[in-house]
């Protein structure tokens, strides 16, 4: 069409000359116009522009333009294979963390513990504090918890004495989570006087190891009978609940402060399922003078590097128990509760006397049978 309205308006029919001018001139231009879309749409050769999509066509804004790259073969072919833009990360970023968490250091995850996928799982423990009550047990627990691989349920859970028809999936659920490399750990004081308690820990795990943290059994019957009376100050003295008959030296075994001093009866009892080797024994008495050192044993027997050291700890003369020292997420330092280093109900001495002689019989079978000589006497 071009060629015959050119033909016609630039040389006469007969001019045989100007009519090939013409030809040549018009095809000239068509190759020129071919060459032209095929170099604009080309990624090889132009430059990438403000303008341009990725697939080096022109982006088209309006209807009109749309239509004419469609007729371009070139960009055309690249629009039937265009793959969508992937959605922009501000704008899914919210989906995207709830499908895939990202990852965190080993540390961090550690430290904070409140995602199964990135802080371990709920394991069953490895580890039991199982007596004896006011002994020094929470002081233990608050002690060996700072190791960074210990992680503790600071409540009593009562499993194996109170709850344990709740089943081990119960039990479970209530324990911290850790990394294979942690150790789980709790601590319920009355599971050394509870009969069943050991056969049904032995059922739990046949290795897990227990730490019984003692202390002399006079004693341990003031602070217990202390406690009972900052609770119900209308019970009896001290002195009627641990005797039958005081001037016949006659103690009531079945008051239970005087009965869980009785040590070697209960040890017995352990270690009908456990080795004696897997029992550790704490000296409530060097707690309080040696903190540190004792911490140590506890780290030695669980596996653990001695980490908790004599730079953990300082006296509070005011308690007369020793403190943890400020740690550093805390402006103050940590000490046990109130409960913890009260006054004792004074007692006659007489009374205290009486009682040394009917516990030291068992404190001899008890130093006996554990190998040490904890000096109550």
């Amino acid at each position: 069409m071009a060629y015959r309205v050119l033909s016609s308006r630039l040389a006469p029919p007969s001019n045989k000359l100007s009519r090939r001018f013409v030809f040549v001139f018009t095809l000239s231009l068509s190759f020129t116009y071919l060459c032209y879309s095929a170099l604009f749409c080309s990624r090889a050769v132009m430059p990438r522009l403000p303008g341009l999509e990725e697939h080096g066509c022109v982006r088209a804004e309006s209807a009109g333009a749309k239509k004419l790259l469609q007729k371009a073969p070139f960009c055309a072919a690249q629009q039937s294979t265009r793959t969508p833009t992937p959605p922009s990360p501000a704008r899914n970023q919210t989906h995207t963390a709830k499908r895939q968490p990202a990852a965190q250091p080993a540390e961090k995850t550690a430290r904070n513990g409140t995602s199964a996928q990135r802080y371990g799982n709920k394991k069953l423990p490895n580890a039991l504090i199982v007596g004896v009550k006011k002994g020094g047990t929470r002081a233990v627990l608050e002690f060996i918890r700072i190791h960074p691989d210990v992680r503790a349920v600071g409540t009593e859970p009562h499993f194996f004495d109170r709850n344990y028809d709740r089943g081990l999936d119960w039990y479970r659920s209530l324990m911290p989570r850790t990394l294979d490399s942690q150790i789980t750990m709790e601590k319920t004081p009355s599971y050394f006087v509870t009969r069943e308690a050991p056969r049904r820990i032995a059922s739990m795990c046949r290795d897990t190891k227990l730490i019984v943290v003692v202390r002399n059994p006079v004693t341990r019957a003031i602070s217990d009978y202390t406690q009972t009376l900052s609770k119900k100050p209308d019970i009896p003295t001290f002195e009627e609940l641990a005797f039958k008959n005081r001037s016949q030296g006659l103690v009531d075994t079945s008051w239970n402060a005087i009965r869980i001093g009785m040590y070697i009866l209960h040890l017995e009892n352990w270690l009908q399922y456990f080795r004696l080797s897997q029992i550790h024994f704490v000296s409530g008495e060097r707690l309080i003078t040696d903190p540190a050192g004792e911490l140590g044993r506890v780290q030695d027997f669980l596996g653990l590097k001695r980490i908790i050291t004599d730079k953990h700890f300082y006296f509070n003369r005011t308690k007369g128990f020793p403190c943890l020292k400020k740690p550093e997420s805390s402006s103050l330092p940590r000490c046990l509760g109130k409960s913890k280093g009260r006054t004792h109900v004074q007692i006659d001495q007489e009374v205290i006397e009486q009682l040394r002689d009917f516990y030291r019989p068992f404190n001899i079978k008890f130093y006996e049978m554990v190998g040490h000589d904890f000096r109550w006497d």
